[in-house]
């Protein structure tokens, strides 16, 4: 599949569009006179393309105004993303007025796919509406197998399951730049694994600070490791587990909260849903066994049977060990035995140890 480009839109500026949100920011009698990027000639009423900060000069009530408009520029400082330079933006906006000697942010917009202006008035607190869809979430389906046994429609879905990330996964993306912070904030970042180490309890009884000090310093290792992998940038999901897939009433699936950024190493999807089938199988008995260790190789099998990306077992490691944090975790899974906290914890330092994760003997990792 070939790879790609990801191409970060240009945004041109209309001063019919400009008057526009000054009337909708300051009042009606907005009258644009003036708008220059700063430390060049003004450009009269000629549209041009957002990159310094521009000078606006306008009336209001008969009387002359003066503003400047800013925006930021997509870089590989992790501002890839438009909703990257949007919060930076909102925080100047919430915070630069609260500063002794700060100039005074007066207006936050953002512009849309037509290249309008539009002003985002006193926000506090944003939120996102979606389509509500019919169905249960995946994990009963692996409640009742722990308690019932494994259906032969169980063990398609995760055939699908792999299909659907094949399918994701094969879009690739030629930015060695967005894989790095991938990885970085894979190991760096407050939801991912220094910020769930902070989050348990110090010291915390099964693992002790020696033991989370040593698996973060071999983190580190990996850190470097994976920068000789940056052509493996793809589509990802980003949170595929149990509780972010719906089960439609026909038998389809559908997913929720894709998270962390459109583009990632693919190792992170497998290693999140193959992970909680460990986390099941452990549930029962202190290995991978029975119908959860079916679920996890077919996931596996299948899916490289379609990609025959192997070399996914040479990265997988740290992903594990960040969907492994999480399972153990004390403050989302309160009800785990010391025996699956022990295990898990166990996978996560044994996992690191190995050159090429061996999916296939996975039981190999949870002893000591």
């Amino acid at each position: 599949m070939a790879m790609r480009n990801q191409k970060r839109p240009v945004l041109q500026m209309k001063m019919s569009s400009l008057e526009s949100f000054l009337q909708q920011e300051f009042g009606p009698g907005a009258r644009l006179t003036e708008a220059a990027e700063m430390g060049a000639e003004s450009q009269g009423m000629k549209d041009f393309g957002y990159g310094k900060p521009v000078s606006i000069s306008f009336e209001l009530g008969g009387e002359p105004r003066q503003v400047v408009l800013s925006t930021m520029r997509g870089d590989r400082y992790g501002h890839q993303y438009y909703w990257d330079r949007a919060a930076i933006l909102m925080f100047q906006f919430d915070s630069g007025g609260r500063m002794e000697k700060h100039v005074r942010p007066l207006a936050l917009g953002y512009v849309d796919e037509q290249n309008n202006m539009i002003p985002v008035v006193d926000p506090k607190e944003f939120f996102i509406i979606h389509e509500r869809i019919q169905g249960y979430d995946y994990f009963r389906d692996l409640e009742r197998i722990r308690k019932n046994g494994l259906e032969e429609e169980d063990l398609e879905r995760t055939r699908e399951f792999a299909r659907w990330l094949a399918r994701v996964h094969s879009e690739k993306n030629d930015d060695p730049d967005l894989y790095l912070r991938r990885i970085r904030n894979l190991i760096g970042a407050s939801e991912c694994i220094f910020g769930l180490v902070d989050s348990y309890p110090h010291p915390y009884e099964f693992f002790s600070p020696q033991r989370f000090q040593a698996m973060e310093k071999r983190l580190i290792d990996w850190r470097w490791k994976l920068r000789g992998f940056t052509h493996r940038l793809a589509a990802v999901h980003g949170d595929f587990h149990p509780w972010n897939v719906l089960i439609q009433p026909d038998g389809d699936f559908r997913v929720l909260d894709r998270s962390r950024g459109e583009w990632g190493e693919p190792a992170d999807d497998m290693s999140t849903m193959s992970c909680n089938y460990l986390l099941y199988s452990l549930c029962i008995k202190s290995a991978m066994h029975g119908d959860f260790e079916r679920l996890y190789r077919t996931l596996w099998d299948t899916y490289l049977d379609i990609t025959g990306d192997r070399e996914m077992l040479k990265v997988a490691a740290p992903f594990y060990v960040f969907r492994g944090l999480v399972i153990a975790s004390p403050q989302w899974y309160p009800s785990h035995s010391p025996e699956v906290r022990k295990s898990l914890f166990s996978f996560m330092e044994n996992v690191l140890s190995d050159e090429q994760f061996d999916y296939v003997r996975i039981n190999r990792y949870l002893n000591g």
